[in-house]
């Protein structure tokens, strides 16, 4: 798994690999022949952002059901209601 993105020099031999960190671009030079690896690696961090977004959707999905349920259960003494 790796961030960042490949793209093509121009005139050159080599790629560029772009990963933003500590604030910064960082540029590493990437030879033809790892290209496809480190692709695969970018895709697999791309998977697992996707995967995490929807894990922590059905996670707030779940919270928001059971905090309704909580709320039904037992009356609220401010008479505020859980909104959302």
């Amino acid at each position: 798994m790796e961030r960042g993105r490949i793209s093509q020099m121009k005139g050159r031999n080599h790629f560029n690999h772009q990963t933003w960190g500590n604030g910064r671009n960082r540029v590493i030079y990437v030879p033809r022949a790892r290209v496809e690896d480190l692709q695969k690696a970018i895709d697999g961090y791309g998977q697992f952002m996707d995967l995490a977004e929807q894990y922590a959707n059905e996670m707030i999905r779940l919270t928001r059901i059971e905090l309704a349920r909580r709320a039904k259960k037992r009356p609220n003494p401010e008479g505020a209601l859980l909104t959302g």
